[in-house]
């Protein structure tokens, strides 16, 4: 196909739900397309470093970053976010090359300073260093933490490189992100060259239900802290919900001039079906049967009934802080896939 595709996209979305068709039919024709299409993926390793290209196309082979990333850059949760997937596939076809691959993204990372423990956004694949130091665990950074602790998980609890490079991660996150409004209110911040922007992302809201799910392998009997952390997360997210007129979240809400989990600017304010607070509502149910989380999701769905709802499906809408929805008119797919799931 003479096209050009998002390596990080085709790999969770299509690599990843031929994986899971498989493991749940045993057809093996899942399993052969899976792997067809990991071969297909391979060329976008073709660096320096080995860190892949953002954008392949799978013709030609030829790979290339987005053009507005940092200085020709890959991006921490794009080539951060291939492990398990890979991992899968070296198991599934017996050619260890998909895991080295990943395994060859690590060695990267672990030769690299780390400012401040921390793993910024952008990474050149050409020279290997970082581009602008930038730091999210919301959009551009999210899912490589999340793939870290999974990794551990998923390897029965034996890989514990992912186990270690998780947790060092999350104790930097704590340092150097983490902060508590004047309200009581716990946020994850942004870090952009040694400043923080105290602003949190819906995307970010993900983090309560990781830190949940990793609180109890963590190290120096952190469990518990782990945990009321991840539960003042859920609640912060929550409250970013609870101070809308439609009771649906903005795409990102500030802790800054008098304000606290709310959006402050208009392009800011819009809901697009997303499944991160949802997401650790879940989590949280689950590891602590505490209804308000039952609770809070079910508030969830009144609100999208009431707000999303159109005649075709779902679609998200411009201003949560507006008394009537201004349908955007796009039902995005991660909410089949991810929200409803």
């Amino acid at each position: 196909m003479n096209a050009e595709i998002s390596v990080f996209e085709v790999n969770i979305r299509f690599v990843g739900g031929l994986l899971s068709a498989y493991y749940l039919s045993g057809k093996e024709v899942f399993r052969r397309k899976a792997v067809e299409l990991g071969e297909k993926l391979l060329p976008a390793f073709k660096t320096p470093t080995g860190i892949p290209w953002a954008l392949l196309n799978l013709k030609s082979g030829i790979g290339r970053n987005w053009p507005w990333a940092s200085g020709g850059s890959s991006i921490l949760a794009e080539y951060g976010t291939l492990h398990l997937e890979f991992m899968h596939l070296s198991e599934l076809s017996g050619r260890p090359d998909f895991a080295e691959k990943v395994m060859n993204i690590r060695k990267v990372l672990n030769r690299l300073d780390k400012p401040q423990g921390l793993y910024p956004n952008y990474l050149n694949p050409n020279s290997g260093q970082w581009g602008q130091h930038h730091v999210s665990v919301g959009g551009l950074g999210d899912s490589f933490y999340e793939y870290l602790l999974k990794a551990w998980l998923m390897s029965d609890k034996t890989d514990e490189e992912g186990k270690k490079l998780y947790y060092d991660a999350l104790q930097a996150i704590e340092k150097n992100l983490i902060r508590k409004s004047s309200g009581g209110l716990t946020y994850i911040a942004e870090w952009k060259g040694g400043l923080l922007e105290h602003k949190m992302g819906h995307l970010t809201c993900f983090a309560g239900g990781m830190i949940a799910l990793g609180a109890d392998g963590g190290p120096d009997d952190k469990t518990g802290h782990q945990m009321e952390l991840a539960a003042e997360i859920a609640r912060t997210c929550h409250e970013s919900y609870a101070r809308t007129s439609m009771k649906l979240g903005p795409e990102a809400f500030r802790f800054d001039g008098g304000v606290e989990a709310i959006a402050t600017r208009q392009n800011e304010k819009y809901f697009i079906l997303r499944p991160e607070v949802i997401e650790t509502y879940m989590y949280m149910w689950r590891f602590t049967h505490d209804p308000k989380y039952r609770q809070w999701g079910w508030e969830a769905v009144q609100a999208l009934e009431k707000y999303c709802r159109v005649e075709g499906g779902y679609s998200g809408v411009r201003d949560v802080y507006a008394n009537t929805p201004n349908h955007d008119d796009v039902q995005q797919s991660f909410y089949l896939a991810e929200t409803l799931k």
